[in-house]
């Protein structure tokens, strides 16, 4: 399969500008493409994958792939799917985050420049601060009708909404995308923009404005918005949105979230955000319909996202942290894969010289943990069989927490029945 062909059987080709024209001028010699995205925040999270992860597709069949940053159009706010106006960035807060995402792109896109279609990173306030409000108007401004502006869907959806509306400033967002993709054509002969299905308006004034100002085709290309099979929006939990960044969703998390999408799903997702081969998830999909139950689709999807977001090893604690979590042994445990455990639980700080001595006692631990609510629950528990250390039951009412107990000088795991768990924390 060529790029599109790919695309479309996995489901991701939404909508393209002059399609049978692209597909021709993509066999002739690779091109260079950008997406774009506003660092709104200092981490991407899942819901931004599909066009960034699209990026890295072309960028395997052999083209060039551009991310662009928004620290000038991310300091107006698209109103592209919103109902209100953003709340306005400081610069210093772009640059921010900008720069905490460039980390995390790094694990989607190839950024080696000893290779020719090596990944770029640039931010459009580099070639749209300079430019004043005068020059802005008389270049860009006057080859777009206010008529065709409020004809595209991001702002007439506003507009119909009396209460809200749009500013000035977010309807002239438009404008500014438009002119990063004449700018990137110019300097770096970049021939086409993807993005998701709500940035078509912003897309297609981006090819206007080119083939006006340069005289040139260039092309646009959508990528379908995800929800989930319920109709809910892609991207979130019950505790709010997965993020990339592992110190606002936990590994553990992250890899649960892909553990638990719904089965009718599964097959889709692992289209939209692996890159296993149609033979490899075609394989994944009959073994899913035989036995649903094993879900072995799921455990392919979760570790082929883990890895890519996280790496291998993080991976691995992912799924040990998970296994331990689920009443198995500490055996061969990492520190990252016991710290990821302790992120999930609660949690009680025991300072190191109590373990010293006759140690620190059990029924006291589960009590600062809040495993147990009194002494004398913690004591029925212990003699009931209901508590375990380090997954190790313990029925000694006497017990007390030592040095032994502690793995990497930190950590000591406490359980109350199957699924109760809590953390020691020496320090």
């Amino acid at each position: 399969m060529n790029i599109l062909e790919d695309l479309q059987w996995r489901g991701l080709l939404n909508d393209c500008t002059a399609s049978e024209e692209l597909a021709k001028r993509l066999e002739e010699r690779p091109i260079s493409l950008y997406g774009g995205f506003d660092p709104t925040a200092d981490s991407l999270h899942v819901g931004n994958l599909v066009p960034l992860i699209a990026l890295r597709r072309f960028q395997n069949y052999g083209h060039k792939p551009i991310a662009l940053a928004g620290g000038a159009t991310g300091s107006i706010g698209d109103p592209s799917g919103k109902k209100s106006e953003r709340q306005l960035l400081t610069k210093e807060i772009l640059d921010n985050n900008i720069a905490q995402v460039k980390v995390q792109l790094a694990r989607l896109l190839d950024f080696n420049e000893e290779i020719s279609n090596s990944a770029q990173l640039v931010d459009n306030a580099s070639w749209v601060s300079p430019i004043s409000f005068l020059d802005f108007l008389r270049d860009v401004g006057k080859h777009f009708t206010v008529n065709s502006m409020v004809a595209k869907e991001s702002v007439r959806a506003r507009m119909e909404d009396r209460e809200v509306g749009i500013s000035y400033t977010e309807f002239s967002y438009m404008l500014l995308q438009a002119y990063d993709f004449y700018h990137l054509n110019q300097v770096e002969n970049c021939e086409l923009q993807i993005g998701g299905s709500d940035q078509w308006g912003n897309i297609t004034a981006g090819t206007e404005l080119t083939r006006k100002k340069a005289g040139k085709t260039v092309y646009g290309l959508t990528l379908p918005l995800i929800t989930n099979a319920d109709g809910s929006k892609f991207g979130k939990s019950v505790d709010g949105a997965i993020w990339l960044n592992p110190e606002k969703t936990s590994v553990y998390r992250f890899y649960q979230f892909f553990i638990n999408v719904d089965d009718r799903d599964i097959i889709n997702f692992l289209k939209f955000f692996t890159f296993l081969s149609k033979e490899q998830i075609e394989e994944l999909e009959a073994k899913h319909a035989q036995n649903p139950g094993a879900r072995e689709a799921h455990r392919a999807l979760a570790w082929e996202m883990t890895c890519l977001i996280h790496g291998e090893q993080a991976a691995q604690d992912a799924i040990k942290a998970s296994q331990i979590l689920f009443g198995g042994k500490l055996d061969d445990i990492t520190e990252n894969a016991l710290k990821e455990v302790a992120k999930e639980i609660p949690s009680a700080d025991v300072e190191a010289s109590s373990l010293e001595g006759e140690g620190f006692g059990l029924i006291d631990a589960l009590v600062e943990t809040g495993l147990c609510q009194s002494r004398g629950q913690a004591k029925k528990d212990i003699q009931g069989g209901g508590v375990s250390l380090n997954n190790q039951r313990i029925q000694e009412i006497g017990y007390r927490v030592a040095n032994k107990d502690v793995h990497f000088g930190k950590y000591v795991l406490l359980r109350r029945g199957k699924k109760n768990y809590a953390t020691l924390l020496i320090g």
